[in-house]
C-alpha cells in the first residue's frame, strides 16, 4: 500500500488527478485480466484524457459559439414522433463526419431541428472533434462585407479549420445576390473537406426564391 500511496502521490503531483483516482482499480483489474505494461499505462493516460476533455467542454462549447447546452441525452425523440430515431442513433455515430458528409435538418420552426445541430455539435466536442456554429443572419450573410474589407480570406478560415460547421436558421433572411454567393463559396469551400450541418424551414425547392437564383441553388444543393 505504501508503494500505491507514493504513486497516487507523484500522479498527484503531476496533476494527474483522473489517473490518481483511479489508479487503486485499475491494478485490481490489469492484474484479473493479465494487462501487459503498456496496456495499463495506456488505460490509466486514456482515464486522464478523458476527464480533461470532460473539463474542458464548457469552454469548448463557448469557442464553439454553441447557444446554449444540449446534449443528446437531453434530446426528447418523444416530442417529435415523426423524427427517424434509427437514422438519429447513426448520426450520433458521428461517422459522417469522417467522411465529410453532410447533414440537412429540415422542417418547420420549433421541431427541434437547431436542439439536435448543437446535440450532435457537442458531441463531436466531447470526442475530440472540432465544431463551430454561425446562424445564416449573424455570420454566413457578412462574408460580402468580409470580402469589401479585404478580410474575405481570414472569415472563411475561421469557417473551414472546424471539422463540423452547424449553419442554422437557413430560410428565415432570404439572401441578397452577394450574400447567396458568399454563401455558395462557403459550401464550396467544405465540399469534401468538412462536415457540414444546416437547419432550414424551406424544402429544397423553395431554395431557389431562397438564394435569388435557380442555377445557384441547384451548385449549392449538388455540393451539400
Amino acid at each position: 500500500m505504501l508503494e500505491l500511496d507514493r504513486a497516487q502521490a507523484q500522479w498527484e503531483t503531476l496533476q494527474r488527478h483522473a489517473a490518481a483516482a483511479v489508479l487503486e482499480s485499475r491494478l485490481q483489474r490489469a492484474a484479473q485480466e493479465d494487462w501487459t505494461s503498456v496496456a495499463f499505462l495506456a488505460d490509466l493516460l486514456e482515464a486522464e484524457v478523458q476527464e480533461r476533455r470532460r473539463r474542458s467542454i464548457p469552454m469548448q462549447g463557448r469557442r464553439a459559439r454553441l447557444p446554449y447546452p444540449k446534449t443528446w441525452e437531453d434530446v426528447d425523440f418523444g416530442f417529435q414522433p415523426s423524427i427517424d430515431r434509427r437514422l438519429m442513433e447513426e448520426l450520433a455515430t458521428l461517422g459522417f463526419i469522417d467522411r465529410a458528409y453532410h447533414v440537412l435538418l429540415l422542417g418547420p420552426p420549433g421541431v427541434g431541428k437547431s436542439h439536435l445541430a448543437v446535440a450532435l455539435a457537442l458531441r463531436a466536442l466531447q470526442t475530440g472533434i472540432s465544431a463551430y456554429f454561425v446562424t445564416v443572419r449573424e455570420r454566413v450573410a457578412d462574408l460580402p462585407h468580409a470580402q469589401a474589407e479585404l478580410a474575405f480570406s481570414r472569415r472563411m478560415r475561421q469557417y473551414l479549420r472546424p471539422k463540423l460547421l452547424i449553419i442554422d436558421e437557413m430560410g428565415y433572411w432570404p439572401l441578397g445576390r452577394e450574400e447567396a454567393n458568399g454563401f455558395f463559396h462557403l459550401v464550396n469551400a467544405r465540399y469534401e473537406r468538412g462536415s457540414i450541418i444546416i437547419t432550414s424551414n424551406q424544402n429544397f425547392t423553395e431554395w431557389g426564391e431562397l438564394l435569388g437564383d435557380a442555377v445557384l441553388a441547384s451548385a449549392v444543393l449538388d455540393r451539400l
